[in-house]
Parts: structure tokens; sequence; C-alpha cells
């Protein structure tokens, strides 16, 4: 674990803050906000021990606890459904034990992908949940284990489609395909919310700082098709690319994804006040970052991690 700046005060500790994109960002906004926060890596078998974690939580001085530790492959948790339970579900009601142990409120992230089926608005956080994923019906198998347990000032935050600095993403994807080549094939027929971490983050800090409790929508304001948000990312970068709209059946990939899975934040805003900025300025300022900071290396994309 490593200590992110000499503020004093409570620490935020952040379970995934030293390599996951959510939780680096977390660790940024915790300092802007002058905040002390202590990250982890990765989950190691060590940190199924309620006690140790427990231990952990009390020794840093935590205030709260982000838990940004997931399961994100998508695909690949149709292919070890074992393990993808394990950090998705399992990991989480440790880690709420914990927090219940030591006494510090818990702030836990799930997914657009509790959702499936067809909808004609955003989807509420009361709304009928219906994952087509193993990634999806672990994740929602996460939140009911911590709103069972119940520990004192839970907090669950859905957000979607992740886009920010420091790791790979669908858009710096797109962005290094496309300076490969003249055209890219995108999927055009999922819509959902396109989420920027560093807006997510702050937007988590707000939520926390409000005490917030139960689960709440978190994610930019507007909804996008994979297609729409490759274009537009392309556009504000100025690269020379077509963007090809194709079907999820001309595109098929291991686990299915939810047609159409944008979120309301309603509930958010009557929490906190704030209305989440629209994902097309996010993109823009996500995409200047990236031009100012040079070309970044070519990654090969996930979809929908």
């Amino acid at each position: 674990m490593s200590a992110k700046g000499g503020q004093d005060g409570p620490a935020a500790l952040v379970l995934g803050g030293r390599t996951g994109l959510l939780g680096m960002a977390l660790c940024t906004a915790l300092q802007a906000a002058g905040r002390r926060a202590e990250a982890t890596g990765r989950p190691g078998a060590e940190d199924f021990d309620k006690e140790r974690l427990a231990g952990l939580i009390r020794d840093c001085g935590a205030g709260v606890v982000f838990n940004t530790w997931a399961h994100t492959q998508v695909d690949k948790a149709e292919d070890e459904p074992d393990e993808a339970r394990r950090l998705n579900t399992v990991l989480p009601e440790i880690v709420g034990r914990a927090c219940a142990q030591a006494g510090v409120p818990l702030v836990h992230y799930s997914t657009d992908f509790v959702f499936g089926g067809k909808a004609d608005a955003p989807r509420r956080e009361d709304d009928p949940t219906d994952p087509q994923s193993v990634y999806g019906r672990t994740k929602l198998e996460g939140e009911r284990a911590l709103l069972a347990l119940d520990p004192p000032g839970l907090l669950i935050v859905r957000t979607a489609w992740l886009f920010g600095p420091g790791k790979r993403n669908f858009v710096r994807t797109m962005l290094d395909l496309c300076r490969r080549n003249n055209c890219v094939s995108v999927v055009h027929d999922q819509v959902g919310s396109p989420t920027y971490t560093p807006d997510l983050a702050r937007y988590s800090l707000a939520l926390a700082g409000k005490g917030a409790r139960g689960v709440f929508h978190v994610v930019n304001s507007g909804e996008a098709s994979w297609c729409e948000l490759a274009s537009e990312a392309l556009r504000m970068a100025g690269v020379p690319c077509v963007v090809t709209p194709v079907t999820s059946a001309d595109y098929p990939q291991r686990a299915r994804r939810p047609a159409y899975s944008a979120l309301s934040t309603e509930r958010f805003t009557r929490a906190t006040g704030l209305t989440p900025r629209p994902w097309v300025q996010a993109v823009r300022d996500y995409v200047l970052c990236e031009m100012a900071a040079g070309a970044a290396p070519v990654d090969t994309p996930r979809g929908g991690d």
C-alpha cells in the first residue's frame, strides 16, 4: 500500500487505487480535494481475509473505503465464472464485513451491466435488473450480498462505459486503431452512458460527502452508442478515419451486452445538487489530454469493460 500526499485527517482507503482506471482517478480527486489517500494494488489471496482487511483499514486511519476491486474483463468472465464470482461477489462481501468491523463507511462500485432487455428511458436505481452476462450477474450478486449485510454507511455506485487517463480504455483504443488504419467498424446498436473517470471520482466524493446511502447511478449525462462515442472522439482528435457502424451480430463477442443501459442520474442530482456534465464535453477534455501527452501505445480492444 502506498500513501498519497501528506494531508492531515482521516484517510480514504482506495482498494485498487494503484492499478485501476477508476482507482487512480479517485486518488487524484482525493488529493485535489485536500484529502489523504491510501491505495492498494490488485487484490491478492491475503485480501480475502476479513480480519486482515479490517486491520488494514484501522492501521491506515481510514475514514472511508472506496472499493474498485473487480473482475472487469467481460468476455473473459464467461470462461472463468468462478473467478468472476470470487472477485465480484465474494470479495465485496468480505470488504463490507471488514468495513463494518472497523466502523468505516464503504463506497462500492457496480455496473450498468446489471440491466438487460429493452428500455425507452434511462434506467433508474429501482428498475428491474436482468443481467445478460456472467460479469453482470456476479456484479449484481455482489450488490445484493452487501445490501443484505447492510454495513453502516454503505453506498453502491453503479456506473458505465469508463474512459480516462492512465490505462487502456475504449476511447484510447479507438484513437490508436485509427492512427494505424483508415477505417474502423464499431457497434451501433448498444447504447449506454459514457463516463469520464475524473468526473466519476469527483461526483463520488460529492455523494459520499453528503452522507448518501444505498444505490446511486453516477455517469456523465447523455447517452451514446459505441459508434457515436468513437466518432466523437475521432472528430475531437482530428483523426481522418471512417467509422463504419455494425450490429452486435456482425461483431460477435463472448458475453452478451445490454442493448440499452443508459443510466438516470436524477437521484444523484437530488442528493448532491450537481448535474453531471455531458459525456461529449468529457470526451473533449480526455482527447485533448491524450493529445497533449502524445500518442499512447496501441491496445487491443476488449469491448465494454
